[in-house]
Formats: C-alpha cells, sequence, structure tokens
C-alpha cells in the first residue's frame, strides 16, 4: 500500500525599510538582529534533527510532529517494549508521542475508545495494533475524513476503509506460525509414525478476532497438516470454528491420524489462557501444545506448573511445547527446556519503524509496507546476536 501526502511550505517574506542618516549603531544593530534570526532558525532545525540514525534508514522529521500510538495490552512486556521503541524513537527525531493501551488485547470495546480520543485530539498521525480487525473500520473512517493519516503496526486491518490506512509493520505471521509447526514437527514425528492410535496436538489462541493472532494459529496448522501428509498421515482440526473454517483443510477426524485441537479463552488473561492449556495438558493422547502469543504461551507455562507435562522428550511422555514472543517467563521456560522453543518478534523494531513511517507521512513522502523479522529460538541459540537482542528478559 502506498501513499502521498503533499506538504505545503508557506513562505514568509520581511521588508526591511531603509532609514536615512549615518547611523553605524543602526547598521550594527540590523546585523545583530538578523544573526539571530539566523541563529534562532538553526536550533529550530536542530531540533527536529536526529541525533542518531532512525531504524528505517535516513529520517527526518520536518516538523514538531504529534503522534498517537495505541498498542494492544499496556500490561504486556511485549508491548511496553514496543512503546520503548516508540518514544526512543520519537525522541530521536525530535517529536512527540503519546502512547496508550487497554488492560488486556480482549478489551476491544476500550480500545476503539482510544483511538476515537485520539482522532479528536487532532494528532498528525496515529498508530495502531488493532486487537480486532473490524471494530476499528467506523473510526479509520473518521480519521479519514478528518485527513489524520493511519499506520498500523503488529497486526493489520485488510478491510480498513481506502486511503485510511497509509502503511503496516507488521511481521509475515502466516511464515511464523509455520516456523513453530517445523519446529515442532521435528521432535514429535517419529512419535506420530510409530503410534497406534490418532494422536493430538493443542493450540492456544489469544482471540479469533486479530489478524496478527488468526494467521500465526492458521499458519501453524496449515504447515503441520502439510508436514503430515507429507510422511502419509491424515490430519483434522477440531475446536474454535474461525480456525476449522479458515484453515486450508480441517480434515474428517474420524479418519485422522493428527488431531489438532484449536481452543480460545473468552479473554486474554492468565488465568484463562491457563484454564484453555489445561483441558489441553490433561488429554492422554496430546504431544504437542503451541501458545500463540505471550498471553498464551504464559498460560501453557501456568498450567504446567501442576502437571508437569512439557518437556523435549516425547518417548517419556513430555509434551513438546512451543510458544510467541518473550519475557522472562517464556525466556526462563526455553532456557530450562520446559518449553521446546518459541518465535519472537522484534517488539522495539515494531514502535521505531511506526514512529518513522508516521514521519515520513507528515513529511509528505511516499512510504510502504514493512516486514518486521521473527526468529525461531531454543535453548541452543538464544544467546546467538541476531537472537538475544529481541528478547524481552
Amino acid at each position: 500500500m502506498k501513499k502521498k501526502v503533499l506538504i505545503f511550505a508557506l513562505g514568509l517574506t520581511m521588508a526591511a525599510g531603509m532609514l536615512t542618516g549615518c547611523g553605524g549603531k543602526k547598521e550594527n544593530a540590523d546585523t545583530n538582529t538578523e544573526k539571530k534570526a539566523a541563529d534562532d532558525a538553526d536550533k529550530t532545525d536542530q531540533k527536529n534533527e536526529p541525533s542518531g540514525k532512525s531504524a528505517y534508514g535516513d529520517v527526518k522529521a520536518d516538523g514538531k510532529y504529534k503522534f498517537h500510538i495505541i498498542v494492544k495490552s499496556y500490561s504486556s512486556d511485549f508491548w511496553q517494549a514496543t512503546v520503548k521503541g516508540a518514544q526512543d524513537e520519537a525522541e530521536l527525531l525530535g517529536v512527540e508521542v503519546q502512547c496508550d493501551g487497554p488492560n488486556t488485547s480482549s478489551d476491544i470495546a476500550d480500545q476503539v475508545q482510544m483511538l476515537n480520543s485520539a482522532i479528536s485530539g487532532k494528532p498528525d498521525g496515529i498508530g495502531i495494533a488493532a486487537s480486532d480487525q473490524d471494530a476499528c473500520l467506523d473510526s479509520l473512517q473518521t480519521a479519514l475524513e478528518n485527513e489524520i493519516p493511519v499506520v498500523c503496526f503488529n497486526s493489520g486491518i485488510p478491510d480498513a476503509p481506502k486511503g485510511s490506512v497509509y502503511a503496516t509493520a507488521t511481521t509475515d505471521n502466516y511464515a511464523a506460525g509455520e516456523i513453530a509447526a517445523e519446529h515442532m514437527y521435528d521432535a514429535i514425528k517419529d512419535e506420530i509414525a510409530e503410534a497406534k492410535a490418532p494422536v493430538r496436538i493443542g493450540e492456544v489462541n489469544q482471540d479469533s478476532t486479530s489478524e496478527s493472532v488468526i494467521q500465526r494459529g492458521l499458519g501453524f496448522i496449515d504447515k503441520m497438516s502439510e508436514l503430515c501428509a507429507a510422511d502419509g498421515k491424515k490430519l483434522a482440526v477440531i475446536g474454535n470454528d474461525k480456525f476449522v473454517a479458515d484453515c486450508k483443510d480441517s480434515g474428517d477426524e474420524s479418519t485422522a491420524d493428527v488431531i489438532i485441537e484449536v481452543r480460545v479463552p473468552a479473554q486474554a488473561t492468565n488465568e484463562l489462557c491457563a484454564t484453555e492449556a489445561s483441558a489441553l495438558l490433561n488429554e492422554e493422547d496430546l504431544v504437542g501444545l503451541m501458545g500463540t502469543n505471550q498471553e498464551t504461551t504464559e498460560g501453557i507455562l501456568t498450567a504446567n506448573e501442576n502437571l508437569k507435562k512439557l518437556g523435549k522428550d516425547v518417548s517419556k511422555g513430555q509434551v513438546i511445547g512451543c510458544g510467541f514472543d518473550s519475557g522472562a517467563i517464556i525466556v526462563a521456560a526455553v532456557e530450562n527446556d520446559i518449553l521446546y522453543g518459541a518465535v519472537t518478534q522484534a517488539p522495539r523494531y515494531q514502535g521505531q519503524v511506526t514512529i518513522d513511517l508516521l514521519t515520513m507521512v507528515a513529511n509528505g513522502e511516499e512510504v510502504t509496507d514493512v516486514d518486521t523479522p521473527a526468529y525461531w529460538y531454543d535453548s541452543a541459540n538464544i544467546s546467538d546476536p541476531e537472537i538475544a537482542p529481541n528478547l524481552i528478559k
């Protein structure tokens, strides 16, 4: 998606009257005044000069812009890292940013109200990670009518009113879900091959409304189905209707060798995510369990505190657990081989690049969508220089 905004520069012409007489002191005064004006202009320009290189190339602000950033959940480590990235980039570029977010990613109405309030404040641009890809549509239309550009990050809004969203900065979440499936399959394929009865893989999703989480869940399901089929195994998908309907092939449970059961909590709280995870961990045929974001992965680990099912040895009946994002709890579980591994995004970079994109739009520059990275990490590579900076501890 490409958009361009034209900023019209307003020139200011100053006329100076000529005074008669030999005014040596007056000439000095005029010279000093001109010098002071030039110095003041230089200082104004310097405020908008970056003190270092911006995250997304050589971005510079042409004005003292004001932006508003809205994340999915202000209580999450992931989103706090995103906020920090946005704040640091704003300081670098000499622009202002206000950051907001609801208590949890399930508080969709609260996030929409925050978006509406941001629009009422008439900032130079708004960045939003939408918890619900449809709930914001009316608000985006209002932003469009008020000529307030919007940049989406982490989650896109595919059906946004034309012209309202200028760019989206997000991980290829479908591909990230595929990465998790590939690594889990490596760990459980022998168990699947030797099983005399169907085995189960659980998937706990934050919700069925956020584009990013939906795509991660579908990427995981579709890749797992593809890998099983390549080894001559049939797979079926059961559970949440959204994922059953939208996956490439939901299969037939009555003839399946592998069953993926998808569960979605009523709200993305640790307690409710743990409840869904516990139900799956109590299934005797469970061989793998996937969480699609920080909250669901931490919920899986909470459930495991009592059940003690997760580990890296399927032959001993341990369940291979995989997750998404990081945070102290998840990182520790990976380091201690409780969690087989996880996929991390680059939350700080998402915040930085959102400010860069908003600044470019305000400058009148052309912008395009930005792919933000994702990496698989486990106990073997968790300290690698490409991985470690993207982990929240």
